[in-house]
């Protein structure tokens, strides 16, 4: 399935809200650098939020990550995954009320990694001490309660990929082998996401990058985003 398979999700009108687009995949999948090359390309027109770990250390938001990140898992976890999820939900409600508290005159925010990443890594990560429990039923539940504290986005851009293909490339951006309980948790991430894009095709777009160049998983997002700014045009002149 690819972008131009799936049409883009509705756009309600929000005067006094940019358009706002996450950008969701796997690790290794390319998803940051497809998302800097798409805010390079709208310019002015766009605000990127960078993926909480790509956040500076000096910041609220990157202490909190350096605190998790101590103990070295490529997961962030530090044996307290209750914490560790509502740590990580904190910081995405913070995002969303620094920009209501300092409103931008961009016209478009891409956000790199939303509450979907949170819902579907944390629910991988607290299913491994609770194995009887449903994974989906946890992703389902965090965006459900996420819902009351900041609105979903106006669509998410779901970056798919061959699992071998992507894993390899994160170790090796990271420098080092993927222990068998990391790989168990991207892969089940990976699982989730699949299922969350089927239940809410009206918000998901999904785009295959195999075999596709950064620049061109670029430029199909860049399709969705216009398809995106069209229809929001529309209801406003309707």
């Amino acid at each position: 399935m690819n972008a131009a398979a799936v049409p883009a999700p509705r756009c309600e009108p929000a005067p006094h809200r940019p358009l706002w687009v996450t950008i969701e995949g796997i690790n290794g999948v390319g998803k940051t650098t497809a998302a800097r090359a798409l805010a390079a390309h709208l310019g002015e027109r766009c605000l990127l939020l960078d993926e909480l770990t790509d956040q500076a250390g000096d910041t609220l938001a990157g202490r909190v990550i350096s605190a998790l990140a101590a103990e070295d898992d490529v997961c962030l976890r530090t044996g307290h995954p209750v914490a560790e999820t509502l740590a990580l939900l904190a910081l995405k409600i913070r995002e969303v009320e620094r920009l209501a508290g300092h409103p931008t005159t961009a016209e478009v925010v891409i956000e790199d990694r939303g509450v979907d990443t949170v819902a579907v890594y944390q629910a991988a990560i607290l299913c491994e001490q609770a194995p009887e429990t449903n994974p989906a039923y946890v992703a389902r539940h965090v965006l459900s309660t996420m819902s009351w504290w900041r609105p979903p986005p106006h669509a998410t851009v779901l970056l798919t990929g061959d699992l071998e293909v992507c894993t390899r490339r994160f170790a090796d951006r990271i420098g080092r082998m993927l222990s068998p309980r990391d790989r168990r948790v991207i892969e089940q991430a990976n699982t989730l996401y699949t299922w969350l894009a089927a239940a809410e095709p009206a918000r998901y777009v999904v785009i295959d990058t195999a075999g596709r160049s950064a620049q061109a998983v670029a430029d199909a997002m860049g399709m969705v985003v216009q398809n995106l700014l069209k229809q929001r045009e529309a209801y406003r002149a309707a």
